[in-house]
């Protein structure tokens, strides 16, 4: 087989025998298929059975000229899976990516909106037409729940129960958890439900609740979209994403007291270590309001 029948048929495993999520498949695929044209370019397109130590060295020196450390370390997990995959299907005699480390990085730590701040973006969005009603809902359901964005365009009416007062949120590995919401949330959900949202449908049928003008479920690049212009109208000054909203519903809770073992169920977390992020940015605010606050902070040696 060809470079590219081999492609397809760990394409296909990924699929059947891992079944891995649709945006994993085309990850591991857009890694792979770079490597297949290193192969095919650069090293007189040779068979992945002939790949050498070097070949592999050449690859990923070319990889850290133009990309960042955490680009290059997830390169290099896509080939080790590759690589094990080769092995075991007996393509190759020796998985020559068992000796690469992955180069350390410097882990960086989300973006988390103040309370303060994070109420000004909320505000910023005032309910004037249906439109304005999805967006603010779609913000305000983000940060008062912590949902991913994926739960939140995947989220159906029947999975909204508003005089309970919660979600019920399909996560990760299809597992299910139930997400409590606010007086104010809640009261928003239900004025966009009864009100605006038949504006979307278009005499259509549709299960979810935040749709486009087609009648169609928002898909995640909407979604990002719609947070980047309330971004650019609001007088924050943080560069912040979808995602930042579930980092500041976690961080905050942990700030207002909220166990970490509660914070992890709400997320969704099978890990907690997953979790403990938070605390590292929670110290970091404590350690910039010591030296913005302590009373003799500013000390000078006499």
């Amino acid at each position: 087989m060809e470079n590219k029948e081999i492609l397809m048929e760990y394409k296909q495993y990924l699929v059947v025998e891992k079944g891995l999520s649709k945006n994993t498949i085309l990850a591991y695929m857009h890694d792979l298929s770079d490597f297949n044209n290193f192969l095919m370019v650069e090293s007189n397109n040779i068979h992945i059975r002939e790949t050498t130590i070097k070949d592999i060295e050449r690859y990923i020196k070319s990889l850290r000229t133009k990309m960042s450390s955490g680009t290059v370390s997830r390169r290099i997990v896509s080939l080790r899976n590759y690589y094990s995959f080769l092995t075991k299907e007996t393509i190759i005699k020796k998985n020559i990516m068992s000796d690469f480390e992955l180069p350390k990085t410097k882990k960086k730590l989300p973006t988390v909106l103040s309370e303060q701040e994070i109420r000004m973006v909320l505000d910023s969005v005032e309910i004037i037409d249906p439109i304005s009603n999805r967006n603010r809902c779609i913000l305000e359901l983000l940060y008062a729940t912590g949902i991913r964005v994926s739960e939140l365009t995947t989220l159906t009416v029947s999975q909204i129960n508003i005089k309970m007062q919660y979600i019920k949120v399909i996560g990760k590995g299809n597992k299910e958890r139930y997400v409590p919401m606010t007086d104010y949330v809640c009261s928003l959900i239900k004025k966009y439900l009864e009100q605006d949202r038949d504006f979307f449908l278009q005499e259509q049928d549709s299960p979810y609740v935040f749709l486009t003008k087609n009648g169609q479920a928002v898909s995640r690049e909407q979604v990002y979209q719609i947070v980047q212009k309330v971004a650019k109208n609001s007088t924050v000054i943080k560069h912040f994403s979808p995602h930042s909203l579930r980092h500041t519903f976690a961080t905050h809770l942990l700030e207002n007291g909220a166990d970490l073992r509660s914070i992890q169920e709400l997320l969704g977390h099978s890990d907690i270590n997953t979790t403990t992020v938070y605390t590292h940015i929670s110290k970091t605010k404590l350690q910039q309001d010591y030296q913005q606050f302590h009373p003799r902070r500013k000390r000078k040696d006499t």
